[in-house]
């Protein structure tokens, strides 16, 4: 599909877009090839597509894909792209993707995310399918540049924070490559990157610690400039988290994003035993 073919067909079902809902479509063809393959696809793979919008990335993926799951927010794009994608393959949902993944949740166990995601929700799109007890196996997501850097992010990089624990805990980053905003329409105002991630085949924490190291790393990070061990005091006795962080090498004043992915786990091992709490 190419640009004049979305301008036409916008222009001829009336439809204005909503900036609210980050719909800015993805209209290059060698960067939607390119997408597709990071997905490595096989003719029997499973993808969940969340926001396909007019379906551009979506009729790559029904013509490599065994099954296809499309879910858009918008009703007047979801009647489109039914219209002009039919496959008895593809199963079209009009939803919220975010209040679906939550509402009904289910194993992704042999799924793989492709997606151009939009701007205003991948964050949470990407913790909510992180956060699945069987999650896709692989996620290639186009996002704002700035959301892909910090996905991509390693300990003591300025981009390093929460999202890139929380999605890391269980999905190890591959690549990304840097998709110009003139690729899209509308031209968003910043460029965008596809990343692929793909799920870790042994976890770093235990199932039933997870909710704790959750809790670890929004602690540690609600305020980025102060000391971690003050700030985990908090929630943990003081001589609980002293030792912690000296059997793992750490210093005392040590800060969040001085903290790598690992020793986070293995903290999360040295405190679960101190408290049971949940992430929120």
């Amino acid at each position: 599909m190419k640009l004049s073919d979305m301008r036409q067909l916008l222009a001829q079902r009336g439809i204005q877009l909503t900036k609210s809902l980050g719909q800015n479509f993805l209209h290059d063809q060698n960067q939607l090839r390119r997408i597709v393959a990071q997905a490595a696809l096989q003719p029997g793979d499973r993808v969940l597509e969340i926001g396909p919008g007019l379906g551009p990335l979506t009729e790559l993926l029904v013509a490599q894909a065994g099954e296809v799951l499309a879910i858009e927010k918008d009703g007047r794009l979801a009647k489109v792209l039914g219209e002009r994608v039919q496959a008895p393959h593809l199963r079209l949902v009009h939803d919220d993707a975010l209040e679906w993944l939550r509402r009904e949740p289910r194993d992704w166990t042999g799924w793989k995310l492709v997606a151009n995601l939009p701007y205003s929700v991948a964050s949470p799109l990407l913790v909510e399918l992180a956060r699945a007890p069987l999650g896709p196996e692989r996620l290639v997501a186009t996002l704002q540049l700035e959301v892909a850097q910090r996905l991509m992010a390693r300990a003591g990089e300025g981009d390093y924070g929460l999202l890139t624990l929380l999605v890391q805990l269980e999905y190890e980053p591959l690549g990304s490559f840097r998709i110009p905003s003139s690729c899209f329409f509308p031209e968003p105002e910043v460029d965008s990157a596809c990343v692929t991630l793909v799920r870790r085949s042994a976890p770093l924490v235990p199932a039933g610690s997870r909710d704790v190291f959750c809790r670890i790393v929004k602690r540690a990070f609600s305020q980025r400039r102060k000391v971690m061990a003050k700030l985990l005091k908090q929630d943990w006795p003081a001589a609980a988290i002293e030792q912690a962080l000296s059997s793992l090498g750490l210093p005392p004043r040590c800060r969040a994003e001085e903290v790598s992915l690992d020793q986070f786990a293995r903290l999360t091992r040295l405190l679960h035993s101190e408290t049971q709490c949940e992430c929120r």
